[in-house]
């Protein structure tokens, strides 16, 4: 029996029946409830004018993030809440603190963005309860927001003016309470036009319905799923959704290793992740997508879909990570490496599906050193697709090489490590001569190919000047910092 879709939105439940399952939330607000201060902009979650904020309740307490309404599916709305830039506006009629800085600093000019930016900056507002954000906490907060006119200054000017203006407040208590009453305890399903989506609560019941729906599309963050609906316009058959299974959204350290829950989003594995490696992930953290891309993505679902050009899998992959793939017949660990077969193919067995992704964690107490880096190579700083993305994992004893691990994204049909130069590694004398063998080394193991985003020539070139880069960084004697051999690291 179908169920409506149940969820909070401009002060009451509002409830759909005759949505198609993969019909976008951008899609809903606009055409269905003719809601339009949101924009459709490149329907694939690159510009933001699409952004809303979704509100949840996870472990007892509320969670609002920003994220990209052009690609969420209205079906994933259940039990949330949902906020565009209607509901700014106080009850007085007057404007919000982020609206009113953004006329007071000329923020905007042709408008279109604007709501985007609106919503972008009040997900940081509600987290900054008055103190004035660091520049760094804006540019992230609108990395997945463009501006084709009005330039970024005045809007990095409204980011700071929003919080010296009188404070509105936000009402979590009554928002926590309308969600805990909304929530399911047991599988929901929801049927129309001539498709169902699944939405299980517990473990077991994901199990079950995976095992009698093996050809059912996974469905987790949504942010590439998206895509497939948007672009390419594929009939993704009946949907599993993973978003409401509390069992994947765990994080935990246990034997050297932290387990990281599929359902877990990428913004707070990669934030879990930076805890023991800031110096290492900081970057790469920063530069992987757009904070609503990372809000609604989870690091389970970028290790499921594999793609060769993927910035998770070749620092996962350098570092060890296994995955644990579960199914009717329970666990199955396997080494990340191992589960990539071919171009889009996985070693999953019918009825499985990826349950956590285990990363091996510094050791405390060794006479070994972890010399570990992480590198991507795009046309732009921000949410840009790598054109090569690399990863280095050296355990040094002393100025010798134990054990090298090396790894690519962009260079082969899946994430591949370079097994030639790691042989050519181990055991080796940490020096230039040897960085300089391993650099030649990896004409044998790469054969990129040439694309829209680099050719193979310049691929395998930056593929071994970021090896040379990993020797300068880490050589025995006088490594170079940080600001010394990248491009965007500020002296400041």
């Amino acid at each position: 029996m179908s169920e409506p879709i149940r969820f909070y939105y401009r002060g009451a439940v509002h409830e759909v029946r005759d949505a198609a399952p993969t019909q976008t939330v951008l899609q809903h607000l606009r055409e269905d409830l003719h809601c339009t201060g949101t924009k459709e902009g490149c329907a694939e979650g690159d510009c933001g004018a699409c952004t809303v904020v979704l509100g949840s309740v996870v472990d007892g307490k509320l969670e609002l993030k920003a994220v990209n309404s052009c690609i969420q599916l209205t079906p994933t709305l259940d039990g949330k809440a949902l906020f565009t830039v209607e509901d700014l506006q106080q009850p007085d009629g007057t404007l919000h603190p982020v609206q009113q800085a953004l006329v007071e600093c000329h923020g905007s000019q042709c408008g279109f963005c604007t709501p985007g930016f609106a919503m972008s900056l009040w997900g940081m507002y509600l987290k900054l309860e008055g103190t004035t954000p660091a520049r760094k906490q804006i540019d992230d907060c609108l990395s997945g927001n463009l501006c084709r006119c009005t330039g970024y200054r005045p809007i990095v000017d409204a980011a700071r003016r929003m919080v010296e203006l009188p404070q509105v407040a936000f009402d979590t208590a009554g928002l926590t309470e309308q969600l805990a009453a909304l929530k399911r305890d047991r599988l929901a399903v929801y049927s129309a036009h001539g498709q169902t989506f699944l939405a299980p609560r517990t473990l077991d019941e994901l199990v079950q319905l995976r095992a009698a729906n093996p050809n059912a599309t996974l469905l987790a963050g949504c942010t590439d799923v998206g895509l497939w609906v948007t672009k390419q316009l594929r009939e993704l058959g009946d949907i599993i959704y993973l978003g409401h299974v509390d069992a994947l959204k765990t994080l935990a350290e246990r034997d050297g290793m932290l387990e990281i829950g599929a359902g877990v989003s990428l913004e707070t594995a990669y934030g879990a992740l930076c805890h023991h490696y800031e110096a290492e992930l900081g970057e790469m953290r920063q530069r992987f997508a757009s904070l609503p891309i990372r809000n609604a993505g989870t690091l389970g679902g970028n290790v499921a879909n594999g793609s060769p050009i993927g910035d998770s899998m070749p620092w996962l992959i350098a570092l060890g990570a296994q995955v644990v793939l579960a199914g009717a017949g329970g666990d199955r660990l396997l080494a990340l490496e191992d589960f990539y077969l071919d171009y889009m193919k996985k070693d999953l067995q019918q009825g499985e599906f990826v349950r956590a992704v285990r990363v091996p964690l510094p050791r405390a107490a060794s006479n070994l050193t972890l010399a570990f880096r992480t590198y991507k190579l795009a046309k732009r700083f921000d949410q840009d697709i790598s054109a090569v993305c690399a990863a280095f994992a050296f355990t040094l004893d002393g100025d010798t090489i134990a054990s090298a691990r090396i790894a690519f994204g962009g260079m082969a049909a899946t994430p591949k490590r370079a097994r030639t130069a790691e042989a050519l590694l181990a055991g080796r004398r940490w020096d230039e001569a040897a960085a300089a063998e391993a650099m030649a080394a990896l004409a044998q193991d790469y054969a990129p190919l040439t694309d829209m985003r680099a050719s193979s020539t310049y691929r395998l070139r930056a593929a071994q000047n970021l090896l040379r880069r990993f020797w300068l960084e880490t050589r025995p004697d006088a490594p170079l910092p940080a600001a010394a051999v990248n491009a965007f690291a500020c002296s400041a």
